[in-house]
Parts: structure tokens; C-alpha cells; sequence
């Protein structure tokens, strides 16, 4: 927040960081603080395996893309593609964005895209903040079936793309070998690989709106630095099958999303402050449980965002990290009482709006985060990692963290290796050398883990079981 005061377009929930009562008060904050950003650190969550998860699968975001001769542009969200997650801690989240198609604003001239692309023309004054209706505006020369067939007609002669006949089509596509799919939810097609890994896919449309983009970066703030907030208009949008869960209309919206510039502006946070959405993560898993995504990783992210922008970074540091945690589960609790929480892209947006959230929900989430609240530095043990990790010996902790995070560096470089070892024909090269040797050192790694748990009591002697528990 402005030393001058809140700005109007400011939420009034993320004021800057108070003080403490004593300077007693304070130390202890400041102590826990430091702790727990060792332990984080230990766990996988310091920032070079978070700078090298977010590498991996950018990585694979580009060998996916180059494969399919740029038609399709792969990008791994969600806590992958932010480095914030283990190997198999989540869901692999990717857009798949079809580069034949363009959505334009309003006031954007059609005339510069080649005859090849489909140019569709975006509606948002009927509907909700950040959501849309496309009208066909000119048929390209090569259009694929999946967007072809999601056309219905608006009752007065114009083509609507329909985002429920789009996510529809794509769902009947045949899947690849070794792949299972799942019931669709939303906008996006789960599925599974090789039995353990679970992929939610999202097909998406780019979108090119100027206006949203340059209000946006027009804001004055804190955070990001001038350079980011103009690599973040420069990624641009997408818009994603999926409406406004209160409108009538919903399976003709589509969503606007900032997926890449999103993940741009995760990796612009501090230590501190990518740190601090990873205990609000562990929050919400292992303290708060929504059965629904009545509050998910997006609120608490949004939260973070916001924070960051009204706020000094040199505030946010390793002493501080327990305070601000205060601080946003402050603004978490006024988002349950208020239902409302402004979308950090498009302010108008309020993301609480179709929360979902019961009556009997929200009155035991907003006593817990209060209880939460009032036991200061405390409320860290409610989270079972960060509690695990301060009662187990510091040796063994350390060794196992060590091995852990050399474990995910070898899966992520196997990960990328996969598509580079791939033929056209979906043919595997067992034989490639680089290949050979991640395997061989994957072995001795899980050999050691096993070999130690044995010595400490443990039955466990599965090596895949091993491998899992760790990336777990």
C-alpha cells in the first residue's frame, strides 16, 4: 500500500505489514521466520529446484511445441510451470494454445492475419467481467474439426464458437498409447499416464487484447519491476472454454487467462515471497481441505500477487515471512466473510463470486484461520511437513532432503529426454547414452534411500514405492 494512502483501485484487505507488540514479540516471529525458511528450503522449496522445475518444464513446453511444427504452442501452468510443486506432489496442468485461430478485441483490425488463420471476434459486454462470447469473423483456409464442429449460431445469423461443443470435440479425440482418460472437468480433460502420472489438459485459443493488458500495466505498484510488467503484456492472453458459472450463457463463454504471464510474474517474487504462497498452499491442502475448489491455489496466489504489488519488497525477507503469512490469512479471512476477492489481472473480476461456499463451510473456515490468527508464530506447526521437519534429527533430515531433490533434478532431466529419445513413430531409443546414465544414477540413488531405510527399521523395500514416497 501507498504511504499516501489506498488507492481506488487498491483493496483495502492487503495493508502493509504491522508491527509487533514487544520487541520480545518480535524476536520470536523473527526466529520462527528464519526456521521456517530453512525447512522450506529442505523440503524442495529453496530457489534453485524451483528455478530448475520451472526450466524442466519450459523445456518440454518447447520440444512439445517444435514436434507439432509450431500449429500448437504447449505451456505448463499451474504449480509445475511455477516450480512450486514436487515431481509427483500435483497434477501436470498444460494449455495446448492453437496458433491457427486469433480472438480479437473490439476495436483490433482483422487485416494483418493471413488468409490461413480463423479470426474470431470478441463479445464481453453481455457478459461478465473477464469472460467473453466469439463470433466468427473470418473462416481461415485451414480450420481443424475440434474448432470447426464447436460452431452453433447465435439466433441472428452470426456464428457463435461454443466453448461446451469445443471442450466436447476435443474429448473425443484418441488418445496415445499407455494413456487413460477421465471424466471431463470444466474446461480441461484429465488424464493419466503409465498409471501415476495425472495430466488436466486444457485446450485455448490466443487471445489479443491490448486494452486489458495496458490498463493493467498502467497501475502504479510496488512490484513488478517495469521490465517484467512488459514482458508479461508481451505474453499476452488466451482465452480458455469455460464461462461464468452464473450465466445462462455459459456454454457459449470463454474465460480470459494470463497463464504465461502469470507464470512470469511467480518467478519476478522474491524468496520470501514465492515462499509464502507455499505455506498458504499447505494451508489450504493439509489445514483448511475444500472439497471443491471453494478456495483454491488461484485465490491464494491472487492474494500474494496483490500483496506483492502494494508492498516495499525490501519488506518481504526471511525474518518477515510469518508476519506476512499473518497478513494474508488475514485477507484470505475477510475474502470468506466478504466474498470478495478482485482478480490481480482484471480487478473487476471477483473471483469469490461462484465460490460455492456454504453457509456451514465458511463460518468453519473463518474460526479456523481466526484461531489460526491468534496463535502467532505458533499456527506453523498446524502444517505437517513444516511439523515433521522440526521434530525429526537435523542429519537425517538433511541427508534424505539431499537425495530427494537429486532424485526430482534426475526425473526432470529424464522427463525432457523422453521427447528428444521419441522417433515420429512414437519409437523409444533405450540405447541413447545421456539416457542410460540418468537411469543408472536414478538406481543408485533409490539403492541408497533403500539401504538406509532398512538400517533405520523400515519394511519398505520396493524401489518404485522409494521413488514415489520421495517425489511425493
Amino acid at each position: 500500500m501507498a504511504e499516501s494512502g489506498t488507492r481506488p483501485d487498491e483493496p483495502e484487505r492487503f495493508p502493509r505489514q504491522g508491527s509487533m507488540s514487544s520487541k520480545q514479540d518480535l524476536i520470536q516471529w523473527e526466529n520462527a521466520s528464519l526456521e521456517t525458511c530453512t525447512i522450506l528450503s529442505c523440503l524442495g522449496y529453496g530457489p534453485e529446484i524451483i528455478q530448475a522445475r520451472r526450466d524442466a518444464y519450459r523445456e518440454f513446453g518447447k520440444q512439445w511445441t517444435a514436434k507439432r511444427n509450431e500449429k500448437q504452442t504447449c505451456i505448463i501452468t499451474g504449480s509445475k510451470g511455477e516450480g512450486l510443486s514436487n515431481f509427483l506432489e500435483s497434477d501436470i496442468d498444460e494449455i495446448i494454445v492453437l496458433n491457427r485461430v486469433i480472438c480479437l478485441e473490439d476495436d483490433v483490425n482483422s487485416i494483418a492475419f493471413p488468409a490461413e488463420i480463423t479470426v474470431l471476434r470478441s463479445l464481453s459486454r453481455r457478459s461478465y467481467h473477464g469472460h467473453c462470447r466469439l463470433i466468427l469473423e473470418r473462416r481461415g483456409t485451414t480450420i481443424i474439426r475440434e474448432v470447426n464442429d464447436a460452431f452453433c449460431d447465435d439466433g441472428y445469423g452470426r456464428k457463435l464458437l461454443s466453448s461446451d461443443l469445443f471442450v466436447n470435440n476435443w474429448s473425443k479425440v484418441a488418445m496415445g498409447e499407455g494413456m487413460v482418460q477421465h471424466e471431463r472437468a470444466g474446461p480441461s480433460i484429465p488424464t493419466t499416464v503409465l498409471g501415476y502420472l495425472h495430466n488436466d489438459t486444457v485446450h485455448a485459443l490466443p487471445y489479443y487484447c491490448p486494452s486489458i493488458l495496458s490498463k493493467w500495466a498502467a497501475r502504479p505498484r510496488h512490484w513488478p519491476p517495469p521490465e517484467a510488467v512488459q514482458r508479461v503484456v508481451s505474453l499476452g492472453a488466451v482465452l480458455t472454454p469455460v464461462g461464468f458459472k452464473a450465466s445462462e450463457y455459459q456454454h457459449v463463454e470463454w474465460r480470459v487467462c494470463f497463464n504465461a504471464g502469470e507464470i512470469e510474474l511467480i518467478s519476478n517474487l522474491n524468496d520470501t515471497q514465492t515462499k509464502l504462497y507455499v505455506l498458504l498452499k499447505m494451508i489450504k491442502n493439509d489445514v483448511l481441505h475444500p472439497r471443491k475448489k471453494e478456495v483454491s491455489s488461484y485465490t491464494l496466489k491472487n492474494i500474494v500477487l496483490w500483496m506483492a504489488e502494494n508492498n516495499p519488497q525490501a519488506s518481504f525477507h526471511k525474518k518477515s515471512i510469518l508476519q506476512w503469512l499473518h497478513e494474508a490469512l488475514d485477507a484470505l479471512r475477510v475474502a470468506l466473510i466478504t466474498l470478495e476477492l478482485p482478480y490481480y489481472m482484471i480487478p473487476e473480476r471477483n473471483l469469490m463470486a461462484t465460490s460455492g461456499l456454504d453457509g456451514e463451510q465458511q463460518r468453519t473456515w473463518i474460526s479456523t484461520i481466526t484461531d489460526m490468527l491468534n496463535e502467532g508464530p505458533k499456527m506453523i506447526l498446524r502444517l505437517p511437513k513444516i511439523r515433521k521437519a522440526l521434530i525429526a534429527h537435523p542429519e537425517p533430515f538433511r541427508w534424505y532432503s539431499g537425495r530427494r531433490i537429486e532424485l526430482e533434478l534426475l526425473q526432470l532431466m529424464r522427463m525432457n529426454r523422453v521427447e528428444f529419445c521419441m522417433d515420429e513413430n512414437e519409437e523409444f531409443d533405450y540405447t541413447d547414452a545421456i539416457w542410460q546414465a540418468l537411469k543408472r544414477r536414478t538406481d543408485e540413488v533409490i539403492t541408497d534411500v533403500g539401504v538406509r531405510m532398512i538400517m533405520e527399521g523400515s519394511r519398505v523395500i520396493n524401489a518404485d514405492d522409494i521413488c514415489a514416497r520421495i517425489m511425493m
